[in-house]
């Protein structure tokens, strides 16, 4: 039992500039794994959390794409992990609220866009432009005028 503990100690000596050498002890069993995985678990909550928060707040685009840019980034990070269930659900939710973020901004720029032409087009003097083309020709024209009193007086009959 002994000589395994001694096959995975390893004896390492750290020397500065004006002290003596220290001899120290690092233990090389699984140990640094099992923290790597907490870590990349921490990375699958992480994923999570800004997920939703990017589901629930993506009509609040400036606080809803960073949020899922970086739940996509934790996700992806966090993917190999223990926590795998976590990360996907991460990634989901950040890629749900990355596009539909997205989709808001779209609308809200397209909205801007045609509010912004119907304001030139009434600025313009174009707003009533159907009705002048139309009344155009006839403008000055009297529907109840009496064609057969003007002949009558025009040329005598």
């Amino acid at each position: 039992m002994e000589e395994n503990n001694k096959d995975n100690i390893i004896e390492v000596e750290k020397v500065t500039d004006n002290e003596e050498p220290k001899v120290e002890q690092e233990n090389k069993t699984e140990g640094n794994k099992e923290e790597v995985k907490k870590d990349r678990k921490g990375f699958c909550i992480a994923s999570l959390v800004l997920g939703i928060i990017s589901l629930i707040l993506f009509l609040v685009w400036y606080i809803s794409i960073p949020s899922a840019i970086l739940a996509i980034i934790f996700g992806a990070l966090g993917i190999k992990s223990k926590g795998k269930g976590m990360a996907i659900g991460g990634l989901v939710t950040g890629i749900l609220g990355f596009i539909l973020s997205l989709l808001i901004v779209m609308i809200i720029f397209a909205l801007g866009f045609v509010i912004g032409i119907t304001d030139i087009i009434k600025d313009e003097g174009y707003d009533n432009f159907e009705d002048f083309y139309h009344d155009y020709e006839y403008r000055n024209y009297d529907y109840n005028y009496d064609y057969n009193k003007y002949l009558d007086d025009r040329y005598d009959i």
